[in-house]
């Protein structure tokens, strides 16, 4: 005969569930800080960020015809110049995750990628909502929480 972990009927097993999901959390927490988190959105989102800024340019900085091209044909943002809108873009995307995973003005450089992201999702991508809601989610974070305490941000006295 075995002998079940979570003696008693329904209602009984299902305490015994909840108590044993709670013990289990209650050891994790410590091991998932909020600076923790912090320092992994900003590491996360900086790479996304920074991988497609290198993807515009060729040598340390200059940016590639390809790139004038695709915010000419594809991109197509309003209100700017494709060639003004394709330098902003990828000094953005070199810049600010750069300041993320410093931890340094955290929060001004997720507002900032957060707007990128919205402009984006506007006018460039809108079918793409899934993937800029995840970075917009992590984006929030940083934004509402700032660098966490591995943060150059925290060093200096920076909200």
């Amino acid at each position: 005969m075995t002998r079940s972990i979570c003696p008693g009927g329904l209602a009984a097993t299902a305490n015994c569930v909840r108590q044993a999901w709670n013990r289990l959390a209650e050891q994790l927490a410590p091991l998932l800080s909020d600076s923790l988190l912090a320092l992994v959105a900003r590491l996360a989102i900086a790479s996304i960020f920074f991988m497609s800024g290198r993807t515009k340019v060729e040598g340390l900085f200059t940016i590639s015809d390809n790139t004038y091209a695709l915010f000419r044909d594809e991109y197509r943002v309003p209100l700017l110049p494709a060639e003004l809108a394709a330098q902003l873009a990828t000094g953005a995307e070199h810049l600010f995750p750069i300041l993320l995973v410093l931890g340094l003005f955290t929060r001004l450089s997720a507002l900032a990628l957060l707007a990128m992201t919205a402009v984006i999702q506007i006018f460039v991508y809108p079918d793409a909502w899934a993937t800029h809601l995840g970075w917009t989610g992590l984006l929030l974070l940083l934004l509402a929480r700032g660098g966490g305490a591995v943060a150059l941000d925290r060093i200096w006295g920076i909200r």
